[in-house]
């Protein structure tokens, strides 16, 4: 069995400007607030509990807000920042932002900064067993939106919004990765080829599906299906998030 690696690092991708969401010039999505804390500040909780070290967050909308937020909260020594001057084109170049650290060669962990999610799936994500680990819910939402990661006979084969692999089911990413050292420098490089081919408007999913299908063997998935979660893209997502989601991560109070 491949041990895991020991990922004492993570990257946060919050750079973007939420559209979807009607939040343009205003709040980017981390500084939204559930329970009474940003989704910044839980992040960090979560990573702590996990053992993870540093985290470095790439910015770009609204960067001041979220670096007054680490501020306030009194990591400026756990967390660095890398700002996306591009912040307005897909996410690829975000996390092409963070090539420094992904060539480093230390096992790291990937996370969308816009999710509202139960901490334990940190705890799977960093314990799994496996060199390269994603996680998946089979609770999938139906239509386009979910990026699906698709399997084969206990393999991943596909990892894509619309896959094109034939596959024997399908569940949805949450958006969290953690990639052994040398899995992180090749991310790093398929960034680079993809950002100087010039389409700026891909996501950063479409370089890792590169990594997949190059070598499935790699990677893994962790069911993450009975653990609460939701990504926060559209007004009614924050709804549900603050109706469905939080309760289920929070005591109810004592009356």
């Amino acid at each position: 069995m491949t041990q895991r690696p020991q990922a004492s690092r993570a990257i946060i991708l919050a750079a973007g400007v939420g559209r979807r969401l009607g939040m343009v010039e205003t709040l980017p999505k981390t500084m939204l607030r559930f329970g009474g804390r940003t989704l910044l500040e839980r992040h960090f909780e979560a990573l702590e509990a996990a053992g993870i070290e540093h985290v470095s967050i790439t910015v770009g909308h609204g960067r001041e807000l979220i670096e007054a937020e680490v501020r306030r909260l009194g990591r400026e020594d756990r967390v660095s920042f890398v700002y996306n001057p591009r912040y307005r084109d897909g996410s690829l170049v975000s996390l092409w932002a963070q090539s420094d650290l992904l060539r480093a060669g230390h096992p790291v962990l990937l996370m969308d900064g816009d999710v509202l999610y139960d901490p334990g799936m940190l705890a799977r994500l960093v314990n799994a067993p496996g060199e390269n680990i994603l996680l998946v819910d089979r609770n999938i939402e139906p239509g386009d939106e979910p990026v699906k990661i698709c399997f084969r006979d206990g393999r991943i084969v596909d990892f894509r919004k619309q896959p094109e692999h034939a596959h024997d089911w399908h569940g949805e990413s949450v958006g969290f990765f953690r990639f052994s050292g040398d899995m992180s420098a090749a991310l790093a490089a398929r960034c680079d080829d993809y950002v100087a081919s010039g389409p700026a408007m891909l996501e950063y999913e479409e370089a890792i599906r590169d990594l997949i299908l190059a070598a499935p063997a790699r990677f893994a998935a962790a069911d993450v299906s009975d653990l609460s979660w939701i990504e926060i893209d559209f007004p009614e997502d924050v709804e549900r998030a603050r109706a469905e989601v939080l309760p289920q991560l929070e005591p109810a109070p004592d009356r």
